[in-house]
Order: structure tokens, then sequence, then C-alpha cells
């Protein structure tokens, strides 16, 4: 082995070999430093955090194990979606109606972060915004429409809109969905270049950056000492920001999240006349069953379709051949057009699938366990914390007052169990 290769790789991707953004040299750290406050973690509640910590005034080192953007940030459908990974109802259910609203704001909040982080820094992420929740099934139509009428009728919610028939051909060309949700507040983007964006924003405003420097040890305390193998960081605070990617480096968030993996190609790039058999209004779409399927056009007009689901760290059998089928049933009209990119990586969900903000002792700060909706909810995350940090924390404090259970099970038990769930739910879509 060579000195010049990184520990930690990033995976081949079509996102890897679309990278538009270039940032200053992040070398390693190699001595020991001081600064108001470290953070752990690149990907999007990393670089947010970072920034947004800068922007107040505080000095920043961002530890980073691989390179910016390396976990799910770099890796995701790229959705930028309101809401939670959970139904409102969730929420509702533990904090009360008006936390829910409270929350379901911010969400809102999030997708508007989102796209004035990408104005205000010039990041080159191919926003574009309408998203669609498609039925499947019948009972689909039903659970999607009620979810219309309660965000209208509870939250004041006014941006989902039923189509079906040609309304609906308009933005999707496949006989697959009997109806969908039309959302003009969601949209999507370049996952890997918006956190590269956030991540040279973030050194533009003085933050000090270092790949290839994972986290060994953090000693709690005031000053915390957070170590890696060649460096010290003293810090007054430290935000946590590694996410499914954490690895055991602080014990009592084990067993809060689990990994999961999720998969996804990328097609050649096509042509004007396949596009307008596919998504002609360049929206992208989730659909409604519990393991679901998500796609959207890249900036390139490459058809990026995800989907497949593992818990137990082992690819799911004939994952190849399924993918391709399922592209092959949507959209015949691909016929024949090559699968370029494949990939994968984790993300890490909660037992309820609400996201797990919280503190440990008084300058610990952490956010984690987006359950699929963390593109624009993690850059908020990075914003609360920092508020927090600064002494306003009301409003992290309302995400961080959602109880959380640990996955039943203990640590030889919990992804037996998991996987045995989801293999209920995975026979529940099929019916």
């Amino acid at each position: 082995m060579t000195t010049d290769v990184p520990l930690y790789s990033s995976p081949r991707s079509y996102y890897r070999d679309s990278v538009a953004v270039e940032l200053a040299p992040c070398f390693p750290l190699n001595s020991d430093t001081r600064a108001d406050v470290c953070v752990i973690g690149g990907g999007i509640t990393g670089c947010s955090a970072a920034l947004h910590l800068a922007e107040r005034g505080h000095s920043v080192v961002l530890l980073e194990a691989s390179e910016i953007g390396y976990g799910a940030s770099g890796r995701s459908g790229g959705q930028i979606l309101p809401g939670l990974g959970t139904d409102i109802a969730t929420v509702e259910h533990a904090l009360g109606n008006t936390a829910a609203r409270e929350i379901w704001e911010m969400s809102r909040e999030a997708v508007r972060l989102t796209a004035d982080l990408v104005a205000r820094h010039a990041i080159p992420c191919d926003l574009s915004w309408g998203y669609l929740h498609a039925a499947v099934k019948a009972r689909h139509i039903k659970e999607l429409c009620d979810f219309r009428d309660r965000l209208a009728r509870d939250y004041d919610y006014q941006a989902l809109s039923w189509l079906e028939g040609d309304a609906l051909r308009e933005h999707v060309v496949s006989n697959a969905y009997p109806g969908a949700l039309y959302e003009s507040e969601a949209g999507h983007l370049h996952p890997l270049n918006y956190t590269l964006g956030l991540a040279r924003a973030a050194q533009q405003a003085g933050v000090r950056i270092h790949e290839q420097s994972a986290v060994l040890d953090v000693e709690e305390g005031s000053p915390a000492r957070v170590r890696t193998a060649h460096g010290c960081v003293t810090a007054d605070f430290v935000v946590v920001a590694g996410n499914a990617y954490l690895g055991g480096l602080i014990p009592w968030l084990d067993g809060r999240i689990m990994r999961a993996a999720n998969y996804m190609v990328a097609t050649a790039p096509l042509d004007e006349a396949q596009v307008a058999q596919v998504l002609p209004q360049n929206d992208a779409l989730s659909d409604a069953n519990f393991v679901l399927d998500y796609y959207r056009l890249s900036g390139d007009r490459r058809l990026i379709y995800g989907g497949e689901v593992s818990y137990d760290g082992r690819e799911p059998r004939s994952l190849q051949a399924r993918m391709d089928a399922k592209i092959a049933r949507l959209f015949p009209v691909l016929a024949g057009v090559p699968i370029d990119y494949r990939w994968g990586g984790d993300v890490a969900i909660t037992f309820n699938r609400a996201p797990d903000f919280g503190r440990l002792g008084t300058n610990l700060y952490y956010a984690q366990g987006y359950s699929g909706h963390g593109m624009a909810l993690a850059g908020l995350a990075g914003k609360l914390m920092a508020e927090a940090i600064d002494g306003q924390s009301a409003r992290f404090d309302t995400f961080a007052a959602m109880p959380h259970r640990r996955f039943p099970g203990g640590e030889r038990l919990r992804t037996p169990l998991l996987v045995l769930a989801t293999a209920f739910y995975k026979l529940r879509d099929r019916l």
C-alpha cells in the first residue's frame, strides 16, 4: 500500500464523477489545535453547523474521517422535502399539536433554507422544483388523499394537489401509478455538489476542514478534547454529525439508530424524446410503498433510480437484475439504455423514524437518524445546533424533546428483528 492512498476513499458513483465544486485543500489534522467548536462529520449536518457557527463568529474545526460528502450526503437520491421520515401524527402523539405544528413549519423552513444556501453561495447543484408521491395500489390513493386533506386542514399546507389520468402523465409517463400527489414546495438536487458547496462556503467563512482525520476518542468536559491519530482539537463545544457513519464513537448513541443500506443506479444520458416519455416536467418521484423506490433526472438528463434496502450489511440477492427490471417495467421506452453507474450507501433510521436531536452534558450536541428525510432537514439541524451553541436553544429543544426508543434486541438481535419486521412490510407492499 502506498502512503498517498486515502485510508477512507469514496466509492465511484455518478455524483463523484460529476463534481462541480472545488474546495481549498483539506489536509489531515497533524497537530494539536484550539477552537470554539469542533464538528465531527463532513456531511450536510456537519457542514451546515460549521458554516452557521462561523457566520456567528465562532472559530470552528471540522474533522471528516474520509472526504466531504462521503456518507449519505453525497450518495442519496437528492430529494428536498418538507416533513419527517415519519407521519406527523407520530409527533402529535409524542409532543402535542402545538409542537407538531412548530416542527412541521421548521421542516418547511429546511426546504427554504436549502434554496437560500444554494442561491447565496452560488452552489452548482441543479436544484429543481416539483415532486410526486405516487400511489402504487388502490389503498394508497385514500392514504395519500387523506394525508393531503389533513395537512391542508390542520397545518394550512396547500402545496399538495392530486393528479391522475392525463394530468399525471404530464409529469410521469408510466402506467404504474393510478394517481399521485404533486408537491410544489419539494424538489431535488445533486447532493454531493450541494454538500461540497456548503463546505466551500464554510471554508470561506473561516472554518478549518480536515479530511482523512477519523476521530478516535472524544473526552467530554469543559473544554472537550477530540483526538485523531495525529492531533487533538480542544474545544468549548462539540457537534457530533457522523449519523450512520459514526461507528460507535459515542457509546451512548449506540442503539438509537440503525444503518440501512440503499442502492442507486444512473443511466446513460437520455435524449429529448426519451425525457418527454419519462419525466417531462423534471419532477422527482417516490412511490408510497413502505420499502419505496424513488427517481429523478440529473442535470445531464440521466435517470437516477434508487430503491431496495438492506439492514444486515449484505447486498440483496439479484439486486442488479431486480433494479433493472423495475426500470424496464416503469419505462419501456428506456429499453436498451445502458446503466452507467451503480452504487450504494447507508442512511440512519430511528425506531419511530423521527430525527434524533439532543445534547450530552452541556457542550456536546448531536443530530442523527433522519430516516430518509435528511437532505433538507440536515441543513436545518446544523443551523439549529449553531443557534443552541449561541444560547438560543428553543428551536433545537423542540426537536430534542421527541422521545426515542432504542431498537429492541440489543447488539446481537436488533438487526435480525428489524430484518424480520421489514420482511413483513415488503410482503404487505406486494398485496
